[in-house]
């Protein structure tokens, strides 16, 4: 097999990290004889690739519609004789239609979908994701494929291979004080972190209302952290102001330095109403950081409730507090999850084991 990746995404979440931890665990099966990633120049993606020495192609693209781009990918493929287009985003799944449709290659065309968004709110976008061309769409977990089934008219098409971390990224297993040093955090305050970007459905009002009650209980003394970036900042800076919280919550930014961070926290609270999965949960578990989630989109599928975590229920900080109390206060239910949470990745969220499984739905279109 000859493979190619392709995404045009500009930015650097899970998604993006799954191309690369693809192409490092396909490097190792002899069935796959050349791979090869085309992606935006000047990007994360694009970077990290080059960072690695992986055989990757940047593209000047202006727009989705771009004949010019389309044309450049089927010579691409034409030239390299690939024989699988993996597809990682919406403009490189419009480019790659494009390019098929138009500039005639014979290469298969497979789809990696990872949001919960409906995809039939127009004709153009409802006819891409059922173009003929279009031979497999693999998704991160059973909510993707149940939102993608008002637009894909043949479900046979649409199958799951869940998300995926690499394990050997995170080594650290002592805290070391990092942050309380950091941030100058009294040395004996427990640490409750979240990992998320400032977007809607991440739900951050949730996380600080659950904050809010957990600061009223006083049961346990705590310093709140939260890691990342995003359009919503400002507001949920104005929103922690508002609840008088600064004292409480800290504001970590965006941090490269993840596998160092995360193990220092003492639980991990992700209050996100619509996660595809959750990769970071699945860090957390590398980090055997206990997890307290909501019982939303994918992450059932990711944590086991009451054997690898717990679940909360959406939007709800009540709850999310009673559960976090209720953690914070069993250190043998703590280790119990952490040490069910580790073996639950390695069994099935690995590099090796999301890659074996994601080249056997790709070999499958081989045989179409």
């Amino acid at each position: 097999m000859n493979l190619l990746q392709i995404t045009v995404s500009e930015v650097w979440r899970g998604h993006e990290q799954k191309i690369i931890y693809l192409h490092e665990a396909f490097e190792d099966n002899p069935d796959i004889h050349n791979q090869f990633i085309l992606c935006a120049k000047d990007t994360p993606v694009y970077d990290i690739a080059v960072e690695k020495k992986m055989q990757v192609t940047g593209l000047n693209v202006s727009s989705e519609y771009d004949f010019k781009i389309a044309k450049q990918i089927s010579e691409f493929i034409k030239e390299h004789k690939i024989d699988i287009v993996f597809i990682h985003s919406s403009k490189a799944h419009t480019l790659a239609v494009i390019s098929h449709l138009v500039f005639k290659h014979s290469a298969h065309l497979v789809l990696c979908r990872t949001l919960i968004k409906r995809v039939d709110t127009n004709f153009f976008r409802k006819w891409k994701y059922n173009y003929k061309g279009i031979k497999k769409i693999i998704c991160v977990s059973n909510p993707v494929v149940d939102v993608l089934k008002f637009a894909v008219k043949d479900h046979s098409k649409m199958c799951v291979v869940g998300s995926v971390t690499d394990v050997n990224k995170f080594t650290k297993t002592e805290k070391n004080g990092l942050l309380h040093k950091e941030f100058n955090i009294p040395k004996d305050h427990k640490i409750i972190g979240n990992i998320a970007e400032f977007t809607g459905f991440k739900d951050h009002y949730t996380w600080i209302d659950a904050v809010e009650e957990l600061v009223k209980r006083n049961s346990f003394k705590a310093t709140y952290i939260i890691v990342g970036k995003g359009s919503l900042e400002k507001d949920i800076r104005s929103y922690v102001s508002e609840k008088n919280l600064e004292a409480h919550i800290v504001f970590a930014g965006f941090r490269k330095d993840i596998p160092e961070v995360l193990p220092e926290f003492d639980l991990f609270m992700f209050t996100s109403n619509n996660e595809p999965t959750g990769g970071v949960l699945l860090e957390a578990y590398a980090c055997r950081v206990p997890i307290v989630a909501a019982n939303a989109g994918g992450i059932p599928e990711v944590i086991v409730h009451n054997e690898t975590g717990l679940l909360a229920e959406v939007g709800n900080p009540i709850d999310f507090a009673d559960r976090v109390e209720y953690l914070m206060s069993n250190p043998k239910l703590q280790k119990e999850f952490t040490e069910n949470g580790y073996q639950y990745l390695v069994d099935n969220f690995t590099k090796k084991v999301i890659a074996e499984k994601m080249y056997k739905e790709l070999a499958q279109v081989m045989e179409l």
